[in-house]
């Protein structure tokens, strides 16, 4: 809306709507984005996300905003009684006609220069992939030996010792002691981190120091820190300032923890879980021990009924040997009863048809006596195979073995021995006699 064409009619009445447009073309035409000084006041978090606040200084005020797409930038809250510094852009709120500023950018008051600086490093070291996820190494899950880089009068090194000997007392600790602030204190910080880097004495580092302002904690966004960090073959946590603190040695590091003590919490295990975890390892392994015992006894149980001792195996020979016998008197008695069958059957016929008795007589007479010594001849065969087969049962017997002079040797383990060549001067042997036993000592083993 060109603003000339309302002036050339001094007597045109304006509305309401028309008047505030050429304000607010006015106001943004002619004012350039500018910063403004002043202390916040009136501040609110919208449910839309955007901010509404007023800016104030001793002798006036002005509405400001500053919409969500624009402070979901910031790493801080702004707070009433901030002072702050904001770039803006003057404009007019038609609805009300209110003037107000809207906020692009803000920074604590006094503080510009070094966010220009934070954010100025912050791109070119993101530019370079120093903060890329595909750098940063995963921590040992088992250190053994933690370095701590900050300043011996922190009270950080006293939260960072306490944490770790609470988690892990046995874990050693390695103190690299520099100044975390003033003048000089980034090169020495770098310095410390190279050192910890050559002496290569520690799994993990943690660079840590306690909450300050930005000034103080100004070490920690120097490039060469930032660099020696990122060279460093070391797996590093960052633990600089508190939760809502951000330095650029948090980007670079491998893990950014939001408190010294939470990085002393990230450096180390915890002993009460793994000692649950042993614990729980512990009940599993006699678990498996006891099943792996009750098995083995089951299998020694079925072994010890399917082992026949050798008095018992003889006893199944022997009884078997009079089953035998048995079975030769039964099959002696019966062929005897069958001759007789057989003699009587003959003297029946005999007499049936009258043969010469004389004759007849003589023979049945001879044939009763060949027919006894047949059966005593077979008897006897019978009789002395009988005996041959006890003799040698007794052969067998492990006691008439050892009371014809032989002795069984056996090792400490209980093993039969039947090799010299395996015994070795020192050795103890037990020997077992017909009658009782000895236990000796090798004192020269000769070969097989």
């Amino acid at each position: 809306m060109n603003s000339e064409l309302f002036f050339e009619d001094k007597n045109r009445v304006f509305r309401v709507r028309d008047l505030t447009r050429l304000v607010r073309q006015l106001l943004e035409g002619g004012l350039p984005l500018m910063w403004v000084k002043g202390e916040i006041s009136n501040f609110t978090n919208a449910a839309s996300g955007h901010w509404y606040l007023s800016l104030k200084d001793e002798q006036a005020q002005v509405r400001c905003v500053m919409f969500r797409n624009r402070n979901q930038f910031l790493d801080w809250q702004p707070r009433n009684g901030s002072q702050v510094e904001v770039l803006a852009l003057a404009t007019l709120y038609e609805a009300r006609g209110d003037f107000q500023l809207t906020i692009e950018q803000m920074r604590p008051a006094g503080l510009g220069a070094l966010y220009e600086a934070f954010e100025r490093l912050k791109r070119k070291l993101e530019a370079e992939g120093l903060f890329d996820a595909a750098r940063k190494r995963a921590l040992p899950v088992y250190p053994g030996r933690i370095g701590l880089v900050t300043s011996p009068q922190a009270a950080a090194l006293r939260d960072v010792l306490t944490t770790l000997h609470k988690r892990m007392p046995a874990i050693p600790v390695v103190l690299y002691p520099v100044p975390v602030q003033g003048e000089g204190a980034a090169a020495k910080i770098a310095q410390a981190i190279a050192a910890a880097n050559r002496r290569a004495e520690c799994d993990v580092l943690i660079v840590c120091r306690g909450g300050g302002s930005i000034e103080d904690l100004w070490a920690f966004n120097e490039e060469v820190v930032a660099r020696a960090i990122a060279e460093s073959e070391i797996p590093t946590i960052s633990g600089v300032g508190h939760e809502t603190d951000f330095t650029i040695s948090d980007f670079v590091a491998d893990l950014r923890a939001a408190t010294p003590t939470a990085a002393a919490q990230a450096a180390t295990p915890d002993r009460a879980t793994l000692q649950q975890r042993m614990q729980q390892a512990a009940q599993r392994l006699v678990r498996s021990q006891q099943g792996q015992l009750q098995r083995s006894m089951q299998q020694l149980d079925y072994l010890q009924r399917c082992l026949v001792h050798p008095a018992a195996r003889a006893q199944q020979q022997r009884q078997h040997l009079e089953h035998l016998r048995q079975r030769l008197s039964g099959a002696l008695a019966y062929g005897v009863q069958r001759q007789h069958w057989r003699w009587q059957t003959a003297s029946r016929r005999l007499i049936a048809i009258r043969p010469d008795l004389a004759t007849q007589q003589q023979r049945q007479a001879e044939l009763a006596v060949r027919l006894r010594v047949a059966a005593q001849r077979l008897l006897s065969q019978r009789q002395e195979r009988l005996d041959t087969l006890a003799q040698h049962l007794s052969y067998l017997d492990p006691r008439q073995v050892l009371a014809r002079g032989y002795s069984l040797v056996q090792d400490e383990q209980g093993r039969v021995v039947i090799n010299s060549a395996k015994l070795k001067a020192g050795d103890e042997l037990n020997i077992t006699f017909a009658r009782g036993s000895a236990r000796v000592g090798v004192r020269e083993a000769g070969k097989a």
